[in-house]
């Protein structure tokens, strides 16, 4: 099982429990250290999973339930207006994807889901870290973006057609 999995699998686990779960339930439900479990927690909350610690285990406050897929493209001053608008609609950009014809399906954890971390992520970008990943594919790209309902997607969904930058799937 990997890292991935298991975060998954903590996650439904905690969503599905009555109780708090402990940490050490979990590393022995996993073979894993608690040590490994406070991290995946940590990774967990990173994604937007509001986690509460108590005395008794982990409890999830709000489950986070809806995702979908946008196909999407803009320019570079376009980049944080973007990812701004989803996060202020309540979405959590999960992630962003390209699909090269040379080297296939490419993807990038992005965990951007308030206006701090979109600071950030702008920050890495205009000190030179790296640029974006949509550049290698003329600005085409896509995100896997978490919200509370359904009803959240479709308004993101709706902002970003407004905005020009949604495009139509393939099918």
């Amino acid at each position: 099982m990997t890292g991935q999995d298991r975060r998954e699998a903590i996650i439904r686990q905690i969503q599905k429990s009555e109780v708090p779960l402990s940490g050490s339930k979990l590393a022995a439900a996993y073979h894993v250290s608690r040590q490994v479990i406070v991290q995946d927690i940590a990774l967990i909350r990173a994604a937007g999973y509001d986690i509460i610690s108590t005395n008794r285990g982990y409890i999830l406050n709000t489950v986070r339930s809806a995702r979908r897929v946008y196909k999407v493209q803009h320019t570079d001053d376009q980049l944080e207006d973007e990812l701004c608008a989803i996060v202020d609609l309540g979405g959590l950009v999960k992630n962003v994807m390209i699909n090269h014809r040379v080297y296939g399906h490419i993807e990038a954890e992005l965990n951007v889901g308030s206006r701090r971390k979109v600071v950030e992520f702008m920050d890495d970008i205009h000190n030179g870290k790296s640029s974006p990943l949509k550049n290698i594919t003329s600005d085409y790209h896509y995100h896997t973006v978490i919200a509370d309902r359904e009803e959240t997607l479709d308004l993101i969904e709706d902002m970003l057609r407004e905005r020009g930058y949604l495009v139509k799937a393939d099918c």
